[in-house]
Order: structure tokens, then C-alpha cells, then sequence
């Protein structure tokens, strides 16, 4: 039976792309290890570069961020 989440994995556009036969089945392999918790290799890509562009959109400091933070942390003695 397909579950909810499939079912909108199934009706999403999809586009092609070409990765090397060897990273194919590098990914292949991954999908059999995770005991059905991937369907196909299409599904296991989508899920890892979803969670890496997630990652990318995280909060990120400014420069002027940046600074206070190093400034606190020498007043700490955590860098010099």
C-alpha cells in the first residue's frame, strides 16, 4: 500500500538528471541497506539533496555577528 508521502513524491514534476554509473550504484546499494525506508534511488537523491539545501538555508552569522561572538568567546579564554 502507498502511504500519503509517496503518493505526493509520485505526482510531483519530475526532470532528469545524469549522475555516473558508479555513483548509481554507490546510492543503490544504500537503498537496499535502508530497509525499505527508500523505494529507489530517485527517492533516496531527492531526500539527500533536500536535506543538504536544507541545511544551506540555515541561519548563517553576519560579519558583524561574527565578530561580537570571537570577542566573547577571548573574554572567555576559549581563543586567543
Amino acid at each position: 500500500m502507498i502511504n500519503d508521502m509517496e503518493v505526493e513524491f509520485l505526482k510531483e514534476e519530475k526532470v532528469s538528471i545524469h549522475i555516473p554509473k558508479q555513483l548509481y550504484d554507490k546510492i543503490l546499494k544504500e537503498v537496499e541497506k535502508s530497509q525499505g525506508e527508500f523505494k529507489s534511488v530517485d527517492e533516496y537523491v531527492q531526500f539527500v539533496l533536500e536535506e543538504l539545501l536544507k541545511e544551506e538555508e540555515e541561519y548563517t552569522y553576519t560579519p558583524e555577528e561574527e565578530e561580537e561572538i570571537k570577542k566573547r568567546l577571548r573574554a572567555l579564554g576559549y581563543i586567543s
